[in-house]
């Protein structure tokens, strides 16, 4: 539902509480819990918002502190529609009833069975009877309605197929009253009615507002405003250079990047090395000084002004100053950070400024590769790990080093800057600012919620795991556009996102297509026998797990689960163009071919979800105990690589610390997929010991090996950060020795 107040308007989804200004800004955004589900808010006085849906309360919010005020039980759950008169609140639910409600205290004061299924809409006139009257008998089928008390109690009753009729409540209907909304074909999915009643409009499923009214001259608002309007692009082409004139900057020339030495590079012999050591002790405070003990106690002389400190060179603190220091462990030591924190590897790193900046802070203590990490302390770096795997996956980093082009503001011309400078750092961070500034110009980033506000991060509201999700397809999809023209070669990607790789090649009209796409076959077969078969594409797969109430759940490998999420079959309402009408549908999804890069969102995004992934790791563990013949570990032992090996499993290139961590591996470190004659897949687990069978065709089997993972660290207190896990190839290994 949307709501307009006078600084901006108010979006409720399932979960979300969004409230963003008419210009487009956020100025909140409010997470509820993962089980709720929300369909209706009201707003019940400048302040004060009611927010219902389909479970078993009604929650109210304050709009100035963004906080839950007090949460009202409600007998019948499934609460659909919510309006207000000055006596009552009215709530209608979706077993057909609609409760009438004390303003003060939320209780029932009146209820009635409106109808016997489900409501889609309702509206409150006159309430003085406190009872039904006579059902009113119209000639379309009612979806939508209002009151227009302009002149007399009209009432407008809309159909989806886009039928309006108006009639009296307690008059009959009169078909020459019925109007048609020329909507050629969608269906009308909303309706509402101006607030001086001069005014109705029909929102549609194609995303058209009708708008209609009685004369060209039409009031809308008793008090209306002029409507904020988006600024037009005033940067439509290059500035023009004029030859003549000495002082047009050189920077606006574009320069080829070059491995010749450059004429600022001086060489060794013209230049020597001028270090700027610490000036000595002020003579006044070592004559002033008294000591206790081994420390020494002066008065300030005031001969510096305040926090005056002498200019340092990064070169020269490295090499001739003692004062290094090693950073604080990453949210400091005095908090017991044990009692709260996943393991150290794992935590959030928090860069502690000092007044010179980043200069004195030693990144060597956490980073002793030559690999560069991101700087995680600006706004929306949570999508540093994907920026990172999106680097080491080698043809995407060909790509966007060798894009260039004349838009402004262009995420592969900003990534390929940014892996430049990844592949020039020797193990000092680099800071994706130019390529944050231009993801956050892109429209269809923001309409998906993928640009953070400043506090977002640091205040925890936010689910990591569904946004990296979010913004790891919205990154596919934008490179896939912007490289259209562009062509080249292949790799599996799991997020919270999975990437897998294979050694084949395919075809695209990018090479974002050639690595990531994969063309899909979907047929929707109606109950009346018509079959529908639409033939798209997709960048990524979403993982989807079986409904299932059994107890306990039931054992599944991961290839299964994917099998069954890139062959997808589900039931559902469709438009049938045979039976003119929305009918129940078997939809099914199959592939055409497999890509070379398979990408995968994991979709966990509550504890159902978290729990089925422990759940099936522990049955891995069991079944790799069996395979070994009743291998037994003790808990806590240590085991090693052998024992690893011996029970079934491919060279991890290190030992695990416990029983404790084998029980948490699901996913397997590679995957067999083949298309057979007949365009069905088959999936399996695969280790490196496997041979393909003799049927099995080279050609048309794929091996993907696990090349990186994006996990979700959780921490209660902040949210936690996202880590990702990257097997990197051997000539990024080359390039940096």
């Amino acid at each position: 539902q949307i709501q307009s107040l006078e600084n901006g308007v108010l979006f409720l989804t399932k979960t979300n509480l969004k409230y963003m200004s008419r210009g487009g800004l956020i100025i909140f955004d409010y997470l509820m819990d993962e089980s709720e589900d929300m369909h209706s808010l009201l707003l019940t006085d400048s302040s004060t918002l009611l927010v219902g849906g389909l479970q078993n309360h009604v929650v109210e919010i304050d709009l100035n502190t963004v906080q839950e005020t007090q949460k009202y039980t409600v007998e019948v759950p499934g609460i659909t529609i919510m309006r207000q008169s000055n006596r009552f609140f009215f709530c209608g639910h979706t077993s057909g009833k609609v409760s009438l409600r004390d303003l003060r205290t939320f209780v029932v004061e009146h209820e009635f069975d409106a109808y016997s299924g489900s409501l889609s809409d309702f509206d409150v006139y006159d309430l003085r009877m406190m009872r039904a009257t006579t059902p009113l008998q119209v000639h379309i089928d009612p979806f939508f309605l209002r009151f227009i008390p302009t002149y007399t109690s009209r009432l407008a009753i809309i159909s989806q197929t886009g039928q309006c009729q108006f009639c009296e409540p307690t008059g009959l209907a009169n078909p020459a009253d019925i109007f048609h909304v020329n909507t050629v074909g969608p269906l009308i999915m909303t309706f509402d009615v101006s607030a001086s009643k001069q005014a109705p409009a029909f929102g549609d499923s194609e995303g058209c507002v009708h708008l209609w009214a009685d004369s060209p001259e039409v009031t809308f608002n008793a008090y209306s405003r002029e409507t904020d309007f988006a600024l037009p692009c005033i940067v439509d082409t290059l500035p023009h250079l004029d030859w003549n004139q000495d002082l047009v900057p050189l920077s606006l020339i574009p320069v080829p990047l070059t491995s010749d030495t450059l004429l600022s590079d001086w060489p060794a012999a013209n230049s020597a090395p001028a270090p700027r050591r610490a000036p000595p002790v002020d003579p006044e405070i070592l004559r002033t000084m008294k000591k206790v003990g081994f420390i020494g106690y002066a008065p300030n002389p005031r001969t510096k002004l305040r926090n005056q400190i002498p200019y340092r060179l990064k070169e020269v603190d490295n090499e001739f100053d003692s004062f290094s220091q090693v950073p604080e462990s990453p949210m400091g030591r005095e908090e017991e950070p044990h009692l709260y924190m996943g393991a150290k590897k794992y935590r959030k790193v928090t860069i502690k400024y000092s007044k010179l900046g980043l200069e004195d802070f030693d990144f060597k203590h956490y980073n002793k590769t030559l690999f560069a990490g991101l700087e995680p302390h600006i706004p929306n770096a949570y999508c540093n790990c994907m920026i990172q795997v999106l680097y080491f996956l080698e043809p995407v980093r060909c790509l966007v080093q060798n894009h260039l082009c004349q838009k402004e503001f262009c995420l592969g011309c900003e990534l390929g800057l940014l892996f430049h400078m990844l592949d020039l750092s020797r193990g000092d961070p680099c800071q994706g600012s130019n390529f944050l500034r231009a993801f956050r110009t892109i429209p269809e980033a923001s309409a998906l919620g993928l640009i953070l506000a400043d506090s977002d991060e640091a205040t925890g509201k936010v689910n990591l795991g569904r946004l990296i999700q979010s913004w790891n397809r919205f990154i596919l999809t934008q490179l896939h556009q912007e490289t259209q023209e562009q062509e080249g070669p292949q790799a599996i990607l799991l997020t919270l996102v999975l990437f897998f790789s294979s050694s084949f090649g395919s075809s695209g009209d990018s090479v974002i297509g050639q690595l990531f796409s994969c063309e899909m076959e979907n047929c929707s077969m109606c109950r009346c026998g018509k079959e529908t078969v639409r033939v798209s594409s997709t960048l990524l797969f979403t993982l989807s797990y079986p409904e299932s109430t059994e107890k306990p759940v039931k054992d599944y490998e991961f290839a299964q689960i994917l099998k069954r999420s890139i062959c997808l079959e589900q039931n559902t309402q469709a438009w049938c163009e045979n039976c003119e009408k929305y009918q129940p549908t078997v939809q099914t999804r199959n592939i055409r071919c497999l890509p070379d890069v398979l990408v995968i969102n994991c979709e966990v995004n509550s504890s159902k979800e978290a729990d089925f992934w422990k759940t099936q790791a522990e049955y891995a563990f069991q079944r790799a105990m069996m395979k070994r013949g009743g291998f037994e570990i003790t808990k806590g032992k240590e085991i090693s690589l052998a024992e690893w090996k011996e029970l079934g499993n491919p060279d991890m290139g290190h030992s695990y610390p416990s029983v404790e961590e084998l029980k948490n591996i699901w996913i397997p470190y590679a995957i067999k997929m083949k298309l057979t004659k007949s365009k069905e897949l088959d999936v399996c687990n695969w280790s490196e010991s496997d041979e393909l069978s003799p049927t099995d065709d080279p050609e048309s089997v794929y091996v993907y090996d696990l090349m990186a993972t994006v996990v979700h660290i959780l921490d209660s207190r902040t949210g936690g950060s996202l880590v990702g896990h990257i097997k990197v190839g051997e000539t990024y290994h080359q390039r940096k020795e």
